[in-house]
């Protein structure tokens, strides 16, 4: 690891006050007012599983939104980007491009046999749009997707993100149907009931709150769709390459979508890029015409470097593997520190790999659970389609000590929300 030079302590609280005020002009007014809820700290720093305030603030890292499988500036996933940067970073887009054919053949290489064309973009929800498109160009014009997933929250791809709090402000949208998340049965249905469709579901929802379908739902969708000629995308924009502990979320039951949608950990924490990789059926309408969906940064050389290096990362160190186990010991360690919250504030914990979730009896004691855990240096998030769920994608380079400190923090997390269950109780 490289020496990392924190900032001086002194200079925050002035450099706090100055941040906070750019952010209610030009940046959100909102997001300024959730900052100075929670002491208004500014990251200015991260490695591995850390993450440094302005006042030099240790925090350890279990959030990220699913980003940091690789943890922070992994040196390879820099190296990589710092040598393209100073080569090549931006391409003509005329010319041929090595590092894009270079970061294609590295993904091809790990995904599901089958899915073989890759067309990079820049974001999830880019991805999301990449297979609306595709399957539109296929004459596939219905969307179905299932309540509870997330899948972006550009137009095309919020029409499939099923959370009315994000939808209502901007209809009207691209129509679509939502049906239940693991019921075949209910999918079944609406694919009987009108023109070929595009299925886009999640193998294990994450913004909906850590959610699991039950065993063979995947295989089921994949008949289904096969059945009634609809195109199957599966979403691993956060679950794929190790987060559940396997290379996809596809893996689990051994199905192959049509459109496989890759994101977050493909950036190796460094620079954002994502995916759509497809069959070459599935992606014959751009084979054809490889002008039909274009992004002038999409596939840009320093992004392709990141890709590349971070899926060479994730194999040669064993993370996926390494995802597995230490979930397993996390789960096992949330249990047991959570232990006096069961059946109290604590309703569920669950999850596979290192996307885990925890739900609490209400939106207000998720939220003092994430300001307990913040207050030991613990950065998790909350589930942007469950606000109850309380949501830790740790990166799978967790230390030991690491581990130590999740569950400290959890601990005391527990033992601060049970004086205020008690309390809550006494006053009733």
């Amino acid at each position: 690891m490289t020496e990392l030079t924190l900032p001086a302590p002194a200079t925050a609280e002035a450099s706090a006050a100055e941040v906070l005020g750019i952010y209610r002009r030009h940046l959100s007014k909102g997001r300024a007012r959730l900052a100075s809820l929670t002491g208004a700290a500014m990251e200015v720093a991260s490695e591995g599983s850390r993450v440094w305030d302005a006042d030099a603030k240790e925090y350890l890292d279990c959030g990220g939104y699913g980003v940091f499988l690789l943890g922070h500036r992994h040196p390879r996933v820099v190296e990589a980007v710092i040598e393209q940067i100073r080569r090549h970073p931006m391409a003509t887009r005329l010319l041929l491009e090595p590092a894009a054919a270079t970061a294609a053949a590295a993904l091809a290489a790990v995904t599901p046999p089958g899915l073989e064309r890759v067309h990079f973009v820049n974001s999830g929800a880019e991805a999301t749009e990449t297979a609306i498109k595709l399957a539109r160009a296929h004459g596939k014009r219905r969307l179905i997707s299932a309540t509870g997933g997330y899948h972006g929250k550009t137009t095309g791809a919020l029409a499939v993100t099923a959370k009315p709090l994000y939808q209502d402000p901007f209809r009207p949208l691209l129509p679509a149907e939502h049906v239940p998340y693991g019921d075949a049965d209910a999918l079944e249905r609406a694919l009987a009931d009108g023109d070929p469709a595009c299925v886009i579901l999640e193998p294990m929802q994450g913004e909906g709150g850590a959610v699991l379908p039950p065993p063979g739902y995947l295989t089921q969708v994949q008949r289904l769709c096969a059945e009634h000629g609809a195109m199957f995308v599966l979403d691993e924009i956060q679950t794929g390459l190790g987060r559940l502990g396997t290379w996809w979320g596809a893996d689990t039951e051994g199905v192959r979508p049509d459109v496989l949608l890759v994101g977050k950990n493909l950036s190796g924490g460094v620079i954002p890029v994502a995916a759509a990789v497809a069959t070459p059926q599935a992606y014959a309408p751009f084979d054809k015409d490889p002008f039909l969906h274009t992004s002038t940064f999409a596939a840009s050389p320093v992004a392709m470097a990141a890709a590349a290096a971070a899926i060479t990362a994730i194999r040669d160190e064993d993370l996926v593997e390494r995802a597995r186990t230490l979930g397993e010991d996390l789960l096992g360690r949330l249990h047991s520190a959570l232990a006096p919250l069961h059946g109290e504030a604590v309703v569920d914990i669950r999850g596979r790999g290192l996307l885990l979730g925890i739900e609490m009896r209400d939106e207000g004691a998720a939220g003092e659970l994430v300001l307990h855990l913040l207050e030991s240096g613990l950065l998790v998030n909350h589930s942007l389609n469950a606000h109850r769920v309380v949501r830790l994608t740790p990166p799978a380079v967790l230390t030991p000590a690491d581990l130590d400190w999740i569950t400290r923090a959890f601990t005391s997390a527990a033992t601060a929300l049970a004086r205020t269950t008690a309390s809550t109780k006494g006053t009733r």
